[in-house]
């Protein structure tokens, strides 16, 4: 099954009906049909939240909450490897830090990267991306 990991510009496309939502809601579909696997590191998911908790106030990023868990995403914990692991990429391709730890579970997943942040054109040639725009 092929697996995907999201950053959180991926899944605040989703939610907030960016440009590129369609992509990020096919996989979705996939996922709730078994067809494809898709996972967050609880970092990035930590990221979106506070994105809405800032720009939309804390009732809607409690709603949010609410939706999130209900998505067929795995929220994975971060452990000291996939840290290290982050941390090289934030050294070697200078990558916002949050983003580096969805960099990272790509890689310790074998997984291609769904975003919409362009940051992450420094590291396409590292890691498959699934651009959502």
């Amino acid at each position: 099954m092929k697996r995907f990991v999201l950053d959180s510009s991926a899944l605040l496309t989703l939610l907030l009906n960016r440009p590129g939502a369609d992509k990020i809601g096919n996989l979705m579909e996939l996922a709730l049909a078994g067809r494809r696997e898709l996972s967050m590191s609880v970092i990035n998911w930590g990221e979106v939240y506070y994105s809405v908790w800032r720009d939309q106030g804390p009732g809607f990023a409690h709603h949010f909450l609410k939706e999130v868990v209900q998505l067929p995403i795995a929220l994975l914990p971060v452990d000291l490897a996939l840290t290290q692991r982050a941390a090289e990429f934030k050294a070697n391709c200078n990558l916002p830090y949050a983003d580096c730890f969805a960099a990272a579970l790509a890689v310790e997943r074998q997984a291609t990267l769904a975003t919409s942040d362009q940051d992450f054109a420094s590291v396409q040639k590292k890691i498959n991306i699934l651009w959502a725009r």
